[in-house]
């Protein structure tokens, strides 16, 4: 089974509905959207990466977000309403991180950054639950992981700096540096 982009699996989520109204808040049709939708994605997670690696309040912030995201207080209970409800911390950053986003995609793009701010604010569930899928399914590969002690708590990798960055890269697909 071939692993499918981050880009890949918002667009899945999104489904044809939501990338129709992303074209018309856009102006464009389905492959304008698609194509604005994953240079925003792209963007966000390079973004989300880069304060990621930070050794600062930011970073921790995001690294605590993810760890977040990666154990849930309510299984199941983040795909309810788009994964608003599981949000928490990492929606809280992904607002953050909107911002310069919109600024960098609206002058690539030329599109208002109002209006990409717009389609952010359309992608943050989107996003939530996309980060909570991919979070889910790295738990049952991370049980059988290389360099994972044998008899550690499932909840136990992601406390950790090389654990959480694994996470990081299995959320986000492996980032681009």
């Amino acid at each position: 089974m071939s692993e499918s982009s981050f880009q890949d699996d918002v667009l899945g989520e999104l489904g044809p509905d939501r990338l129709s109204e992303i074209a018309g808040l856009l102006g464009t049709d389905a492959a304008g959207a698609r194509e604005t939708v994953a240079n925003t994605v792209g963007a966000l997670t390079g973004g989300l990466q880069e304060k990621a690696d930070a050794d600062d309040d930011d970073g921790n912030e995001v690294r605590q977000a993810f760890a977040e995201v990666a154990e849930p207080p309510l299984q199941g209970v983040a795909t309810l309403g788009g994964g608003l409800l599981g949000g928490g911390l990492m929606a809280g950053v992904l607002a953050k991180v909107s911002r310069p986003v919109a600024a960098a995609v609206s002058k690539k793009t030329g599109i208002p950054a109002a209006t990409v701010t717009r389609v952010i604010e359309m992608l943050i569930p989107v996003l939530l639950a996309v980060f909570a899928k991919r979070a889910a399914a790295g738990k049952g590969a991370a049980a059988g992981a290389p360099g994972a002690a044998p008899g550690t708590a499932p909840g136990a990798a992601p406390a950790e700096g090389g654990g959480l960055g694994d996470l990081l890269g299995q959320i986000l697909g492996g980032g681009k540096k």
